[in-house]
């Protein structure tokens, strides 16, 4: 009896603190919202105060639906390795703590408006953006005749409660089971759904390639449907899957033609990869991996016909004796005891070849029905970012091939299953390169182009994940993305329904401790774009950047060397904190862009290059071109044959050795040419190297404008000064007040100034 009684203590206890938070949080919305009049009579933008009263509603109502649902956030919780011990206690604990995270983001509000009401801060104006009426325009989106980005979440409910101020994307979801039979009819109620579809808001096409219908099968099979535990569940090689294709845009395009909601393009696939490797000596086939049909293997002899002169020089190569074309017979998957043969460089890049040449024709259909259309994948970053070449990816290629540049970046922060720390954590609060490196690349490719993050994973994905990360962390991703180069984002993830419950069609493992439990943090993501678009005009100075240091990128190299992206980061690393945009080069860019647009190459630890390549940089220098590449590097063709040395020519070319010693002669270099910044900024390096990523552009004034974000795990002192050694003043844009020049900056805090030189 004594425990029921205490049992019901507890809960009563629980239920009059969860009311007393509620009731606190309701009284500081009322507050808010008695502000907020007072700063409309005063011609203060309340923006950013009306969106962080809605996302605080918005909560609320989640942790009341918490509150009853404790047995489901448990099982979630139990979900992830890092909260599976205390998940019961999470789940209970949950509901206050997102009251009391909306508690504390209404007091931050009602605090700050208050100091915009007594003139001690200032704000500019950001506007707030109709979807239905953005554009996109060549390397930008424009609303009301400015640049703005715009963000979004994946599965968020299209209810006025959620698209108001979180994002009111659009879109359409295509998928081959629409077509309903072999004679090509497609689906009725998908047709009548888009004659009633109208313009809709900003979106795009999504292109699903997992459903493919049964008839398919009967037809083309058996085996047309493979790699099931992938995105693309068929085989791109048998000509059903263009028949499908053919049908399914050919009926589907006409209508999605000109749209709103097809503005932001057509996915050609989501998160596309094709792995074709095996690992013998560990008895298991990797993640993704798998077998290709004799469609593939057909293409691939006819690939390999053209690629050799003769099957005497394919034998040579590959060290066989096959007597023709037609009898090469090669294993597939692929085993990785062959990386950096002939045999390991040819199928992998035939399958890049092969994938490209599937989302070409992918691109060439839905331009039949919609000459305008701009077309991008879901790639994930990390595919060319890390080290392995061998999923049929080639980032250059596809983005080349696209109008908008695609991509599901993202930056990991809080291991949440793996025991052994990531290399990143020595120095840093989370992992910069894939978002840092990957957008230089790829916008070194289409520099004119929109990137769309697609499935940004920025704040959770099922490896990193943190249920009280400091919102000042998404603040700093979503600043550094958007001035390297990011347009638009949906973001992952938003798996609530409107009332709160969990989508049961979501998988719950990626559910706990994700933003949907974070007020604060949601709100961050949601106040950095409100700033973002207030200054618009410099954050796409910084995107449009001349890149004057261009490292240079072998796809070969990629290939046969086992850490290749490794030593490549190496040096980016090294470049990377100098405050002088980088960029890369390959052989397509420096055959089909201006020299002017860079001062140096780049050529480090890049020891295989085919004779193509090789050609392209020979030919830089021979216009005038500079050149720095190491002892290691331009040694082998693809095949491991040696290749004769680069000749100065015309232009310069100095062979170095250390990063540290092409960092210093490379900046030595632009300052004599005239290409690096005004500014001077020092950081005081507590764990021995920089941790504050920096960029300058000049405003419509003429003055330098500075943005800092400190991606270190220590707190960072940096001094800003110009070159010339006039004083300056700071002012901070986003407060509208001076500022110190000498600041220390907490890990994940933006600096963001004005720099004015004293009269």
């Amino acid at each position: 009896m004594k425990r029921i009684v205490l049992a019901l203590t507890v809960i009563i206890g629980f239920s009059m603190h969860a009311q007393n938070l509620e009731k606190e949080a309701k009284a500081e919305i009322k507050a808010l919202e008695k502000l907020i009049k007072k700063a409309e009579k005063k011609g203060i933008d309340v923006l950013k105060e009306k969106t962080t009263i809605r996302t605080a509603e918005v909560f609320l109502e989640f942790a009341n639906w918490d509150e009853k649902n404790v047995a489901i956030n448990e099982e979630a919780f139990s979900k992830v390795a890092s909260y599976k011990k205390d998940a019961h206690k999470m789940s209970l604990e949950l509901p206050d703590f997102e009251r009391q995270d909306v508690i504390l983001m209404l007091k931050e509000a009602n605090s700050y408006l208050k100091l915009l009401l007594k003139k001690e801060v200032f704000r500019k104006d950001s506007p707030k953006v109709d979807w239905k009426k953005a554009k996109v325009e060549e390397d930008q989106i424009t609303y009301n005749g400015r640049p703005v980005f715009l963000a979004d979440y994946t599965w968020k409910p299209k209810t006025k409660k959620l698209t108001e101020y979180h994002g009111d994307q659009d879109g359409f979801f295509l998928t081959p089971s629409y077509v309903i039979n072999e004679k090509g009819d497609f689906s009725p109620r998908k047709k009548t759904e888009l004659e009633s579809k109208g313009e809709g808001s900003l979106g795009f096409i999504f292109m699903n390639h997992k459903g493919v219908p049964n008839w398919a099968e009967q037809k083309y099979g058996p085996g047309f449907s493979m790699r099931e535990d992938t995105y693309t569940a068929y085989d791109i090689d048998n000509p059903g899957a263009r028949e499908i294709q053919e049908k399914l845009l050919a009926a589907v395009v006409p209508y999605t033609a000109g749209k709103q909601y097809s503005g932001l393009g057509y996915m050609l696939c989501n998160e596309p990869h094709f792995y074709t490797y095996n690992d013998k000596k560990k008895g298991k086939l990797p993640w993704a991996s798998g077998g290709v049909s004799h469609y593939t293997i057909e293409k691939f002899k006819v690939w390999l016909s053209e690629k050799h002169t003769s099957i005497e020089d394919l034998n040579k190569a590959w060290g066989t004796s096959f007597k023709s074309f037609d009898s090469v017979r090669i294993e597939i998957p692929i085993d990785i005891s062959l990386k950096g043969s002939a045999m390991w460089y040819d199928w992998s890049v035939f399958n890049m070849n092969r994938v490209t040449e599937w989302y070409k024709f992918l691109k060439e259909e839905i331009q039949k029905y919609d000459a305008e259309a701009k077309v991008h994948l879901k790639i994930m970053p990390n595919l060319w970012t890390e080290n392995q070449r061998v999923h049929g990816i080639d980032l250059e290629a596809l983005t080349d091939l696209s109008g908008i540049i695609g991509n599901d970046s993202g930056a990991e922060h809080k291991r949440i299953w793996q025991k052994q720390p990531y290399e990143w954590e020595a120095h840093y609060s989370f992992g910069w390169r894939e978002l840092c490196m990957g957008y230089d690349f790829m916008k070194s490719v289409s520099p004119n182009k929109i990137n769309f993050n697609s499935e940004l994973h920025y704040l959770s994905t099922n490896r990193s994940r943190d249920l009280y990360q400091d919102p000042k962390y998404a603040r700093a991703a979503f600043w550094l993305a958007h001035s390297y180069g990011m347009t638009a984002s949906q973001i992952w993830y938003w798996p609530r329904k409107e009332d709160g419950s969990i989508n049961a069609k979501k998988d719950l493992k990626g559910y706990a401790g994700s933003n949907n439990q974070q007020p604060r943090l949601t709100n961050e993501v949601a106040m950095t774009l409100i700033d973002l678009n207030a200054y618009g005009e410099e954050i796409m100075a910084m995107q449009r950047q001349r890149k004057p240091i261009r490292l240079f990128y072998s796809k070969t190299s990629a290939i046969n060397k086992t850490h290749h992206m490794d030593d490549l980061f190496e040096l980016y690393e090294t470049l990377h904190f100098e405050g002088t945009p980088l960029g890369f080069v390959t052989e397509n860019i420096l055959k089909t862009q201006k020299k002017s647009n860079w001062d140096i190459v780049m050529v480090y630890d890049t020891e295989f290059v085919t004779k193509d390549e090789l050609s392209a940089l020979q030919n830089y220098l021979d216009n005038g071109g500079v050149v720095y590449v190491d002892s290691k590097s331009l040694k082998k063709d693809e095949y491991g044959n040696s290749l004769p040395k680069l000749s100065q020519s015309k232009g310069q070319l100095l062979v170095l050795e250390t990063p540290e010693i092409y960092r210093k002669e490379g900046l030595e270099l632009l300052e004599r040419l005239g290409s690096l910044s005004k500014l001077e900024l020092r950081e005081k390096k507590s764990l021995g190297t920089k941790t504050c990523i920096w960029k300058v552009v000049e405003n419509a004034k003429g003055n330098q404008v500075l943005s800092v974000v400190n991606v270190g795990k220590e707190n960072a002192t940096i001094s800003v000064a110009m070159k010339d050694g006039q004083e300056v003043v700071c002012k901070d844009l986003l407060k509208g007040i001076q500022v110190t020049s000498n600041p220390t900056l907490k890990p994940n805090e933006v600096y963001f100034v004005e720099v004015l030189v004293k009269k």
